[in-house]
This record gives structure tokens, C-alpha cells and sequence, in this order.
């Protein structure tokens, strides 16, 4: 494991290849490149990208945190949250810590391996590490991978909120986080 808070490894255990998550700004190099990759996706599968607002600082520590995971060294995975105001209710999951997932992608040819499940366990250990007692999320009904993921991995519906959230094809989850980060995931 590194001593770089930035960087935390993963093996590859029984289930897909080892992945390295790095905590990058947004506007680094990699990150801008697999955002405009998810930014297609989104294009293809919705007709448009996402144009919910974010600005780079939502994801600086202790407010967010941006993620790279590396397979190989090749930039092949993001993952981000950050705390908002445009989250669910407090009484939906019973805490006004929350803190919002964004930018969840794996590339094409990695997907089914287990790099997104890994991604998310990550999100949500330092999140959780940060203060987080709650993660929503908002993700669209053109995504049905996406939602098999979040509610095999204990996230639940909730309200709408957010950008999209009057939209028919926006779906939002969230979940609980155990009080010890140590045992989220």
C-alpha cells in the first residue's frame, strides 16, 4: 500500500485485474480524458451530456475527492463525490452528512470486471473517512447496468434532487454508510 493518501492499491484478487485508485484534481490530464469518454457515453445512450453544474473545487478534500483508477498504468476508471445542498432530504436516510456520487465510468473493454464495484467501495470508504454519513446518487434509466450495480451494492431509491430531477429518465439511490470507514465495502 503506498503512503501517498492520493494512492491506494488494489490487487486484482480473484475477480479482474489489479486497479490503482489515485485521488487527482479534476482537471488532470487523465481525469479530463475519461470524463469526456463518460460525457459520449452519456451522449449515446441520452441524446445529450450530463450538464449538471460542478465546478473543480466541489472535489478538493474535505469537500470531495476525485478518483483515477489505473489498470496497467493506463487511465481506465473515475469515480468522484462531493458534499451539495442539491442532495436528497436529511429524512430520507436519516443524516444531513450526505455527500453525492458523480462521474462513475469504466471504459468499454474493462466493464464486466469488476473495476466499477471496486471504484464504488472506494468512494464510499473515503467518503466515510471524510465525515460522510450518507452517499446518494443520480444516474438515468438509459444506464440499467449502472442501476444492477447500485442496488446490488445496498443503495436504495430515493426522492429525486439534483439537476435532473423533474426529468422521467432520472433514477436516484442512496445508502447508509457504516459509522467505522473501516468497514464500508
Amino acid at each position: 500500500m503506498s503512503t501517498d493518501p492520493g494512492v491506494v492499491e488494489r490487487p486484482g484478487g480473484g475477480r479482474g485485474p489489479a486497479l490503482e485508485i489515485r485521488r487527482v484534481g479534476y482537471g488532470q490530464a487523465d481525469a479530463l480524458r475519461l470524463i469526456e469518454e463518460v460525457q459520449q457515453e452519456y451522449v449515446r445512450r441520452y441524446g445529450s451530456p450530463d450538464v449538471t453544474p460542478l465546478e473543480p473545487a466541489m472535489f478538493e478534500p474535505p469537500t470531495g475527492s476525485f478518483f483515477v483508477g489505473y489498470v496497467d498504468g493506463e487511465p481506465v476508471a473515475t469515480g468522484a463525490w462531493r458534499r451539495s445542498d442539491v442532495v436528497a432530504p436529511a429524512t430520507v436516510l436519516g443524516t444531513a452528512r450526505m455527500a453525492e456520487i458523480k462521474r462513475m465510468y469504466v471504459v468499454p473493454r474493462l466493464r464486466g470486471s469488476g473495476l466499477a464495484r471496486r471504484m464504488l467501495a472506494h468512494l464510499e470508504t473515503s467518503a466515510a473517512e471524510l465525515g460522510a454519513e450518507a452517499l446518494v446518487l443520480e444516474t438515468g434509466t438509459a444506464q440499467p447496468e449502472a442501476i444492477a450495480l447500485y442496488e446490488s451494492s445496498g443503495y436504495l431509491p430515493v426522492p429525486g434532487f439534483g439537476h435532473y430531477k423533474d426529468e422521467p429518465l432520472s433514477r436516484c439511490f442512496g445508502k447508509r454508510l457504516p459509522r467505522d470507514p473501516a468497514a464500508v465495502s
